[in-house]
Order: structure tokens, then sequence, then C-alpha cells
């Protein structure tokens, strides 16, 4: 049975004060909690404090991105050696505003997939259509197309060690949510499109998050359905008692 997973993303919010604040309130909150695994992304400003906050904690640390070089000159990224080095175990790649506002590929993608992988960071692969598309009836279209293009060249090992996050971008900081059933819909359809391109067992274990609009209100539908393995958690993260629930309501 796949352990669920609830990550939250800070995105571009908090100064340190705000994060430390945030994240022992979260330890105090969910000490004893064991039945779900707990991810937060905080900027890339706050993951060394964050690091140190959560030494010997249940909440696990991930970043928001990285380069797919291991150094060099290329001002303003951050290695996925550096992101190792300061503590992280997860890295999202490929969220929505990445592809959308800094004009990320799937080939970008791929290739911090596979840096991640190589640096034995647990990847978070985002996926998910834009409300044309949606309203085109294109989403599995486009959700395939994403999965072909940034999941390119990986073996089983690899991607058994990776995580899959569907984001509809039309739902992200909206407040509108998939349904469970348009989530489910999609969910099935990448791990069936998984279960094709590698095997039954390797399609049977990868956990599936769903992102966009992630509440204390929706996430337990959302979890009733048999291919949603856990949230992206954006907004409603940034807020000790709502994560909380979102966490608690999860399982």
């Amino acid at each position: 049975m796949r352990k669920p997973l609830i990550a939250g993303n800070w995105k571009m919010n908090n100064t340190l004060f705000q994060a430390r604040e945030l994240i022992n309130s979260l330890r105090r909150e969910l000490i004893d909690f064991e039945d779900a695994d707990i991810l937060i992304c905080p900027p890339f400003t706050a993951l060394s404090d964050a690091n140190d906050l959560l030494i010997e904690s249940n909440i696990k640390l991930g970043a928001q991105n990285l380069y797919w070089q291991e150094k060099g000159a290329f001002t303003g990224e951050v290695s996925p050696l550096m992101l190792k080095d300061i503590g992280c175990s997860y890295v999202i790649i490929g969220h929505s505003e990445r592809r959308n506002i800094f004009s990320e590929t799937n080939q970008d993608v791929n290739r911090k997939t596979k840096a991640a992988l190589s640096a034995e960071l647990t990847p978070i692969i985002c996926v998910g259509e834009v409300l044309d598309e949606r309203e085109a009836g294109k989403t599995i279209e486009v959700v395939k197309k994403q999965l072909e293009e940034s999941l390119a060249d990986l073996d089983e090992e690899q991607i058994l060690k990776s995580v899959i996050a569907y984001e509809p971008v039309w739902a992200i900081g909206t407040g509108k949510t998939a349904t469970p059933q348009q989530a489910q819909e999609v969910h099935k359809f990448i791990r069936t499109w998984l279960k094709d391109k590698y095997c039954i067992d390797v399609s049977q274990q990868i956990r599936i998050l769903y992102g966009g609009s992630v509440k204390p209100s929706n996430i337990k539908d959302l979890m009733s359905e048999d291919d949603v393995d856990g949230g992206l958690v954006g907004g409603a993260s940034l807020d000790s008692a709502s994560f909380v629930e979102i966490v608690k309501n999860s399982v």
C-alpha cells in the first residue's frame, strides 16, 4: 500500500523569522504523526535554517527547483549537490509556475529530474493542463506528452525513486479545485501510462499527488480516490493550522 505524502510548497513566501515560526508550530502539532509522509519546501533562503529545525523530526525537507549542472558559471542557479548538502531529500521539478512563467520545457524537466536522481534527491515531477486545454478536451493529450518527454529515458529504478504530481493549472491559487472524479480520471491515466511504459508493479508503487487549491475541506474527498496518493499544497501550507488539518485528514 502506498503511504500518503503531503508536501507543502511555500513558493516565494516567508522570511527566516516566519519560516522558523511555521516550522516550530508544525513540529509541535505533528510530532507523533506517522500515518503519512510530511514534506515542506521552503524558499532557498530558508533551507539551511529549516534543516536545522527539522533534525530528528518526522517532517522532510525539499526544495522548489534546481539546475541540472553540478557547478559552474550559472549565476543565480542552485545545483542538486548544493540541495543535498543543505539537507534536502526532495525537490519539486516542473511546477506549472516554472513552466508557464519561466518557460521551462519538458526537456528542461527531464534534465532536472535526471540531475536530482543522480544526487539521490527524490524528484516530484509536475504535469498538468491549462484551462484552455481542459475546455478543449485535451487534458489527457497534454499530460501524456508531458509524461513522455519529462520522463524520457528514465529506467525502472529511477522512476521508482520519483513522485509524480498532477496539478491542473486552472486550479492553482484560484480557489477552484478539480473534483475528486476529475482528479482520479487523470491520476488513473498516469498510472495506466506507467504500467504500459514500465510494468504493473512499478505503476502500483509510484505515488501520484494532486495539486491545485488543496484545502482541509477537500483533502479527504480527494484522498478517497483510488489513485490519489497525497497532495502538493500551496497557499494552505503557509498556515500551520490548515496544513496540519490537511495532513491529518489525508488518512
